[in-house]
């Protein structure tokens, strides 16, 4: 009987349609459920799971004062989802590239641009995470930054399969590594889909060039290059954290899902030894020499001789710490930390070797008289040539010991080297720390060239003591005459003061260290009041006295060895008339009188001024001691270094015969 529409042939097919897609639907949960569990699980878990690296911040480096040289601020690392980019963002994108100042094209591709070839590694514009900011969404990196997490199958770029192409999609492309934190809170309000950073920081230097070759730089991978970037990286460089969480569809954490976390540990904080205003002060001198002279090159150091610290340490030419991936090729000179990198013959500066020696080891007094109008001298059975003396000198009467530093006397130094003999005076030289590294710790320090006796020729007796055939660096130079400012101790030079964690809680404190002792307390004591007569009216550096203060120091006017053509066409290194190399390095107060006095050492050397000095000669008393004096007088009002009335009675002392 007909029931019009319906009919039990209809209702049963109907039925069995439904029963039959239960069923279907019962077969399918328990496929999922049951028998594909474990695989689907995996899949879900790597596309919602991921790292989140937490950068440490890396520590600041700091003057002996506490002031900022060089410190990481910080910056957004913004990267898009190009799978989260919806239709209707793209007419924000304009605003975005304008936020970014990056090409609107660049942008839109990069948006765009969804999938890559699979086997084609992830570049910055690709499905990679940036160096600043480590994200991934599989245990490959969490195995990667936390030892304890489970062995990878896949790593981060082969969590989704390739499709029929062999493509994978694109999860992650970086659109800027330095976004303001002020611009990424305008992105934010954009409301862009899949647009999104994390906070990494960047290296800044407030004082750009100020103490560059010291401080040294980190490249843009915030790995440390050089300078004290790199040798207390293990101190600054801190650890970075982590967490193990779950995202949502728009790349936002879902933190109830956070499994497991280490906070970051930020760097330590570097104390310098430096102090920024007498940085300061020698980068201003530097300045004035480069306008005056126009030298190749030029160093001053500032130190404290009993401690070893050091307070200056300028270079010309330097660079800007913040541009260093902007110098060209030809300019990149100028990260060399000539100071310690480069080495020169010293000169007459170079005789406080001989001097010392011979009186520690009491063969002279101050008053003892050498011949210095000799042209030849015996030594070990063989006539040896003397050297004649700087500027034209001549001396028609004995030299004392007093006199021979008091005039720079070059005959008269070979003549106390001949008295000590090859092997002491050598042992001597050694002992002052010349032919080795001072442990410098920055800017690649080289030893100098210092030959042993044996592989002298017959005339590096004579000339060896006047600073001709041996080669140092300008710190080597400084920390030499600091021995004598000391009381006769070598002193490793410091640059580093102190270490303190971020909460200012100190770590570690860098003390004075003590190489070995030189010379007696004695000897050291004749030397400085010696060196004092330099600077005295009779002496051959008047222009680095100070009125009020005893200033014990030594000049040097060096022939530089430049290459010069034989007729022959060979050509062979010889010491040039009309390329020197000009330096004062002294010291004061030259005797501390009371406990806790301040003292101070300086050194000031110039490379080839030459050109615009008169004559076409640059003399150490003419280019450098200037500088000294000026620097010096700086230099009191701010250390409080105390005034010595009499500035003559160190030369009386020293003249009396006495050691």
């Amino acid at each position: 009987m007909s029931k019009g529409f319906t009919t039990n042939y209809r209702i049963a097919l109907l039925a069995s349609l439904v029963l039959t897609m239960f069923a279907g639907l019962e077969v399918r949960l328990v496929w999922l459920h049951v028998v594909d569990r474990d695989e689907l699980l995996r899949s879900v878990g790597e596309a919602r799971r991921q790292l989140i690296v937490d950068n440490a911040r890396r520590g600041d480096i700091l003057d002996v004062n506490g002031a900022l040289l060089a410190t990481s601020r910080s910056i957004i690392v913004l990267g898009v989802d190009p799978q989260s980019v919806r239709s209707e963002d793209h007419a924000k994108l304009p605003e975005l590239a304008t936020l970014l100042g990056m090409p609107l094209s660049d942008l839109e591709r990069i948006c765009a641009t969804k999938t890559r070839p699979a086997g084609l590694a992830a570049g910055p514009k690709a499905a990679s995470s940036s160096p600043a900011m480590t994200i991934s969404f599989g245990p490959a990196a969490a195995a990667e930054a936390a030892p304890d997490a489970e062995p990878a199958k896949k790593d981060d770029t082969e969590l989704d399969d390739p499709d029929k192409e062999g493509n994978r999609p694109i999860r992650w492309a970086k659109l800027s590594d330095q976004v303001p934190e002020s611009v990424y809170a305008t992105i934010g309000k954009l409301g862009i889909r899949g647009v999104y950073g994390s906070r990494a920081y960047r290296r800044d230097y407030p004082h750009n060039e100020m103490a560059a070759h010291i401080i040294g730089y980190v490249d843009r991978e915030e790995r440390p290059v050089s300078g004290i970037e790199h040798y207390a990286d293990f101190y600054l460089r801190g650890e970075n954290g982590w967490l193990e969480s779950e995202r949502d569809g728009r790349s936002h954490e879902l933190a109830q899902f956070r499994t497991r976390e280490a906070p970051a540990s930020d760097g330590f904080n570097v104390y310098l030894s430096i102090d920024t205003t007498i940085q300061h002060m020698a980068e201003e001198e530097l300045v004035g020499i480069a306008a005056q002279y126009d030298p190749e090159k030029a160093t001053i150091i500032v130190s404290d001789p009993q401690t070893g610290l050091i307070l200056a340490l300028a270079n010309y030419p330097s660079f800007d710490l913040n541009s260093f991936n902007k110098l060209a090729r030809a300019d990149q000179r100028r990260m060399r930390n000539i100071a310690v990198a480069d080495e020169y013959e010293p000169g007459s500066v170079f005789k406080i070797v001989a001097v010392s020696g011979a009186l520690n080891e009491g063969l002279v007094t101050t008053g003892t008289e050498f011949d210095c109008t000799l042209e030849k001298i015996d030594y070990n059975g063989t006539t040896r040539s003397l050297p004649r003396e700087d500027s034209g000198d001549h001396f028609d009467h004995p030299l004392t010991v007093a006199e021979i530093i008091e005039k720079s006397s070059n005959k008269g130094a070979a003549q106390l080297a001949m008295a000590l003999g090859d092997r002491r005076f050598y042992n001597y030289a050694c002992a002052f720390g010349f032919g080795q590294r001072t442990g410098f710790p920055v800017g690649g320090e080289v030893p100098g060239k210092l030959k042993p006796p044996e592989k002298w020729d017959s005339l590096s007796i004579t000339r060896m003591p006047m600073g001709q055939s041996v080669t140092a660096t300008a710190l080597q130079m400084q920390m030499a005459m600091g021995v004598i400012a000391n009381g006769g101790m070598l002193l490793k030079p410091q640059i580093i003061h102190e270490v303190k964690d971020s909460h200012g809680e100190w770590v570690y404190k860098f003390d004075p260290v003590e190489v070995r002792r030189v010379i007696s307390e004695q000897t050291a004591r004749t030397m400085a009041r010696l060196l004092t007569a330099v600077v005295s009216s009779d002496g051959n550096a008047t222009e680095a006295a100070i009125p009020g203060f005893e200033v014990a120091g030594k000049t040097g006017t060096a022939n530089k060895l430049v290459p010069f053509e034989l007729p022959s066409g060979a050509t062979v290194l010889r010491y040039s008339e009309h390329h020197h190399v000009a330096s004062f390095i002294g010291f004061f107060p030259a005797t501390l009188r009371h406990k806790g006095d301040r003292q101070v050492a300086i050194a000031v050397i110039v490379d080839d001024a030459d050109a615009r000095c008169p004559n076409g000669v640059a003399y150490g008393h003419m280019v450098a001691a200037p500088v000294f004096k000026r620097l010096g007088e700086r230099l009191i009002p701010y250390l409080d270094i105390r005034p010595q009335i009499d500035n003559e009675a160190p030369r009386a002392l020293a003249m009396g015969g006495a050691p």
